[in-house]
């Protein structure tokens, strides 16, 4: 009846619709059909001339009828057949090259602003695809809603304080243990740190192949970390530098998800896999199982612009060693220079032997001590400003060459090249004297630079530094007569009043301050060559010949009245090592001791004291004997191209933060 109706357009509907208007059985069937009849089949065309005028409107009453019909089939509504251009299976075709394209991309590690344009493109070819009806749903009664509260939007990491992302971690560890997992290992054994990976794989591997029998381990800290869906990279830093790692959700499988949920920017990581170079020739750890060894409360310093506040950096020199591979290199390179050190002296018959840090007096250099009280001995104590004495003492007592290298506690001021706690090493070698000690100051020196540096010629600041041998040695008369050409100091008579008026005279033409005060031909001309010809001296340079009243503990010179024999030797404008040839006289000693503390008395602070226990030692008689100190941290700094002394002292003192 139906199809005989359908092609008849009778009316076979004749329930009254919208009064008196009816609906033609064509339609009704039309409607039925499209509720049963799969989506492949055609749609059926019905020509408006079929459709009486008075009830085309009851078209609109089609989808009621379908949802009575079948309430969970999409509703098609009869249109004209339309013919396509697009070849479907071509479409889902491309689709599908494109698709695994992408994927292939990613695990390449191509970054999200190259990967775009293919994502676009995948769009594309989607958007050819026919659209998909979606099936009505019958409606459910509306139940009364309640008054939700409303949530704040999550934040992101960047928009977070740093109490917030401290609580975001840290609640990441109590969902680990509860998963039971440990955040905090106990320990870990990596058969591969990051430069041993890129030394052993040199020249092998191109871009896109895999070393499928490799099987290492490596552990770090994460230093970036990228999440692309079911793949994820991170820059694994250990101790010698850095390695890529590949997270892929096939290899991982359920643990992959806890390698997004679990893993933040400073976590310390344990990756176990294959090895493979990508196709951008980076070389890179494919995991085939993860583990966590220390989870970071606190996140790393930003990525783009690192540590760079330097007071920052020296008062958490944890993270400016995380994040600036160059601190971590001054660092090694210091420790390879006393290392280095050592073993030269080790090999030359050297012993070193320790000395006190507490003494009961000061002395063996001009400088205001650290005073300290030891309660259970009720004794006032000061810490040590130089370890000579002690040293000494030893040679005194047959051992002929000795050194320390140790910290030395000055209370004074803090500058770019000064720190009150700093290293030194002195050495002491019998039979010898400041001539044997400039040699073994060239042959040390040069021997540590060789440990660390690819050449003799070093740069400094804007300087290139030569330490080629033999260095400049020079007079400290005659480098003050290059600075002063009128005057001679050398000429003057120490015993003649007169000549210290005329030094005075002489030092206050050429703009040295402060001459005004001083006492003796001697501390005139050592303070004309600090403020000449001191900031002057670039490259290495010995200055020789001192004049008695600053150099307390030296042997006097034996052909130059009123002269030491002492040298410093001076490099980038700054005092890099101090030798003399040693006193041995003990009359003489107790007498420039005495003299030191007439100066203590009248307020001078860094005069020594009359030190009784080191001139009884003396009378027992010290062999000749040449005497060496240099300054470690000064050294390093040279060595390494630092600006400050704070840069080469790991913990350098400094004020509270407030």
């Amino acid at each position: 009846l139906c199809g005989r109706s359908f092609a008849s357009g009778a009316m076979v509907y004749s329930t009254p619709l919208n009064q008196n208007r009816c609906m033609p059985a064509g339609i009704i069937l039309m409607a039925l059909l499209s509720t049963m009849l799969p989506r492949q089949i055609a749609s059926f065309a019905v020509s408006r001339s079929m459709v009486p005028k008075n009830i085309r409107s009851t078209s609109m009453m089609l989808p009621r009828i379908a949802r009575v019909s079948r309430s969970s089939m999409p509703i098609r509504i009869p249109v004209a057949c339309q013919s396509t251009a697009v070849d479907l299976e071509e479409v889902e075709r491309q689709i599908k090259a494109k698709g695994d394209e992408i994927r292939k991309l990613k695990e390449d590690g191509i970054d999200k602003e190259s990967l775009a344009p293919h994502i676009q493109e995948l769009l594309a070819l989607k958007a050819q695809l026919p659209a998909e009806p979606k099936a009505e749903k019958p409606k459910k009664p509306k139940k009364p809603e309640k008054q939700k509260q409303k949530q704040p939007p999550k934040k992101k990491p960047e928009e977070m304080s740093e109490s917030e992302l401290r609580q975001a971690r840290l609640a990441k560890v109590e969902a680990m243990r509860e998963a039971g997992v440990e955040p905090f290992e106990y320990s870990y054994t990596p058969t591969r740190t990051a430069q041993q990976l890129l030394e052993e794989y040199e020249g092998r591997l191109e871009g896109g192949e895999e070393d499928e029998e490799a099987d290492v381990s490596v552990a770090g800290r994460i230093m970036t970390r990228r999440v692309f869906g079911k793949l994820a990279f991170f820059t694994l830093q250990d101790e010698t530098g850095q390695i890529q790692i590949q997270m892929d959700k096939n290899r991982l499988a359920d643990s992959f998800k806890d390698v997004k949920a679990w893993t933040d920017g400073g976590d310390i990581i344990g990756v176990r896999g294959t090895v493979r170079r990508t196709d951008k020739e980076e070389l890179t750890v494919y995991a085939t199982e993860w583990k966590m060894l220390t989870k970071a409360a606190m996140q790393l310093p930003d990525k783009f612009h690192g540590l760079q506040d330097i007071s920052k950096r020296y008062r958490s020199r944890h993270l400016d060693l995380i994040v600036n591979p160059g601190v971590r290199d001054t660092f090694r390179k210091r420790a390879t220079i006393t290392t280095k050190l050592r073993r030269i002296l080790d090999d030359m018959g050297f012993l070193e032997i320790e000395t006190p840090v507490l003494h009961t007096q000061s002395g063996g250099a001009e400088a205001k001590p650290f005073e300290t009280y030891h309660n259970s001995m009720d004794m006032e104590l000061t810490m040590r400003i130089a370890t000579e004495l002690h040293l000494k003492r030893l040679v005194i007592g047959g051992f002929n060459r000795v050194y320390e290298i140790g910290r030395i506690f000055r209370n004074e001021g803090i500058s770019t090249r000064h720190n009150p706690e700093f290293t030194s090493i002195e050495l002491y070698q019998a039979y010898a004297d400041y001539n044997d000690m400039m040699d073994l100051t060239e042959d040390l020196i040069c021997g540590m630079a060789e440990s660390v540096c690819d050449s003799m010629v070093i740069p400094y600041g804007e300087h290139e530094v030569s330490l080629e041998r033999p260095w400049r040695r020079v007079t400290m008369h005659d480098i003050v007569k290059e600075e002063i050409p009128d005057f001679d100091f050398a000429a003057l008579d120490q015993d003649d009043p007169e000549s210290l008026v005329a030094a005075k005279a002489a030092a206050s033409a050429a703009g040295v301050p402060g001459v005004e005060t001083l006492k003796s031909v001697g501390d005139v001309l050592n303070l004309c060559f600090e403020e000449l010809c001191e900031p002057k001296l670039i490259q290495p340079t010995f200055v020789i010949d001192y004049p008695v009243e600053v150099s307390p503990l030296a042997k006097p010179h034996r052909s130059k009245p009123g002269m030491v024999e002492r040298f410093e030797l001076f490099a980038t404008g700054r005092e890099l090592a101090n030798s003399f040839s040693e006193l041995t006289d003990p009359v003489d000693q107790r007498a420039r001791f005495e003299a030191q503390a007439e100066k203590k008395a009248a307020g001078d602070e860094e005069a020594c004291d009359v030190d009784e226990d080191f001139l009884q030692a003396l009378e027992q008689g010290m062999p000749p004997t040449g005497g060496l100190g240099i300054g470690i941290d000064r050294l390093v700094m040279l060595l390494t191209n630092s600006p400050s002394i704070r840069d080469v002292i790991a913990f350098p003192l400094l004020k509270p933060d407030t």
